[in-house]
């Protein structure tokens, strides 16, 4: 568990699939994510995550807001997908509910999960990749001073040749 001054990351619970499936089922949270997820497509994410932390000591973390115990998002560390056109990486990613966006919480659990993968984990590299275009996710890069990483940009290959989502950047992170 990682705890902030407004955010718990935590392992998931049962009764975290029905706030995960919801917030799976919204086309504008998932538009950056690869389209929407049925209810089984979200425990299948959560199954995902657990099995991480079992085996590689990291995973998405279900983030739960301190104030009231509610459902935001997840964020956390995963190996990159071998589908990406660049050698293995660490990769730094993270989802909300659309009730929690502009509160600052993906900035706020970003850097608490960068932290600990730089010093718990002991990686000297944390990777965040995300379409040129969604300037909201690039923002957080930026508040992480993650650096871009133009050299390593990509076309996503999932994406058709005109997909205005193809483009990829990447930003790294360094251990100190």
């Amino acid at each position: 568990m990682i705890e902030t001054e407004r955010l718990i990351l935590r392992l998931w619970r049962e009764e975290d699939l029905d706030p995960l499936a919801d917030m799976s089922a919204d086309p504008e949270v998932m538009q950056w994510l690869g389209g929407v997820l049925t209810r089984d497509g979200a425990l299948a994410f959560m199954d995902r995550a657990q099995d991480a932390f079992a085996q590689l000591g990291m995973g998405r973390w279900a983030i739960e807001r301190r104030s009231d115990g509610a459902f935001l998002g997840a964020c956390g560390l995963m190996p990159s997908h071998p589908a990406v056109p660049l050698p293995p990486f660490i990769d730094l990613g993270w989802r909300l509910a659309r009730a929690a966006w502009g509160h600052g919480y993906a900035t706020e659990a970003a850097r608490a999960v960068m932290r600990d993968g730089l010093a718990r984990l002991e990686l000297a590299e944390i990777t965040a990749k995300t379409a040129k275009i969604n300037l909201r996710s690039r923002a957080v890069m930026e508040r992480l001073a993650m650096v871009r990483d133009a050299a390593s940009d990509f076309e996503e290959p999932v994406y058709g040749e005109d997909d205005p989502m193809r483009p990829t950047v990447v930003y790294r992170a360094y251990r100190a």
